[in-house]
């Protein structure tokens, strides 16, 4: 199946720390390059893989579930971690919940966790009836492109699978359920403006999770997709920061 321009996942060894990045739902990993480009030339060893049934057809989508998304990003961390001593996991939005599996599947082999506009819930009221109209309603309007830098561009479906959203409700019901789970360092950071992720997701999150060291930043200048936003540059400087604090051979450099 082609691939859609950016859609290509991204590798890059460098030093004995790695970050894994994990891209949105119906998005792909254009909207974390400019992210895992910075994050290279820092040194770091990066690996932002595509998630199965994204960065092709919505329909190639539709036959994918939440476990065929989690298992990739698995591979890669295990990847990670053969050539790493300390392995930070980045997400954005659905990206984001799949950092916090990580997290509670693995423990403190995950070193810590950035997490931009993480999602666990909705406060959408047709939530409930996502089950019974993905029997009749095959997709409904995209939600990609919620990006307030004018002229940028998000690469992701126009059209969701709702058989897509019920598996996304899924991981989000088992990753809510485990958040007691997850201790890691966490650093938030939640655009003041978002069309798609509510502010509910990141207070329940903080709420839950049983980490000590956790800080949230809100992001002024930009809406969901802020790795592509006009706070791109805070995000990219923030998880430098975060990583070198935490990681020795980070900070050496190496």
């Amino acid at each position: 199946m082609p691939l859609l321009p950016g859609a290509e996942p991204f590798h890059h060894d460098g030093g004995r720390t790695g970050v894994l990045l994990c891209h949105g739902f119906t998005g792909c990993p254009q909207s974390m390059r400019p992210w895992a480009e910075h994050l290279a030339a820092q040194g770091l060893t990066v690996s932002l893989p595509r998630l199965p049934g994204h960065g092709t057809r919505w329909q190639e989508l539709a036959l994918t579930r939440w476990t065929d998304w989690y298992a990739e990003i698995d591979r890669a961390f295990l990847d990670l971690r053969s050539r790493c001593d300390q392995v930070f996991a980045m997400g954005l939005s659905m990206g984001g919940t799949l950092a916090l599996r990580l997290a509670q599947q693995h423990g403190p082999h995950v070193a810590g966790l950035v997490l931009v506009n993480p999602s666990l819930l909705t406060t959408n009221r047709l939530r409930g009836l996502v089950p019974l109209l993905k029997l009749v309603v095959p997709t409904v309007k995209g939600v990609a492109g919620d990006i307030k830098k004018p002229g940028m561009e998000e690469v992701a479906y126009d059209r969701t699978p709702l058989r897509a959203v019920a598996s996304l409700g899924d991981l989000w019901r088992v990753t809510r359920d485990d958040l007691h789970r997850v201790e890691q360092p966490i650093l938030i950071l939640r655009s003041r403006v978002d069309h798609v992720v509510e502010p509910e997701n990141a207070a329940l999150l903080r709420a839950n999770v049983r980490s000590t060291d956790v800080e949230e930043r809100v992001l002024e200048n930009s809406y969901h997709v802020a790795t592509l936003d006009n706070d791109a540059e805070t995000i990219f400087a923030a998880s430098v920061e975060f990583v070198r604090r935490l990681a020795p051979a980070a900070r050496a450099g190496g």
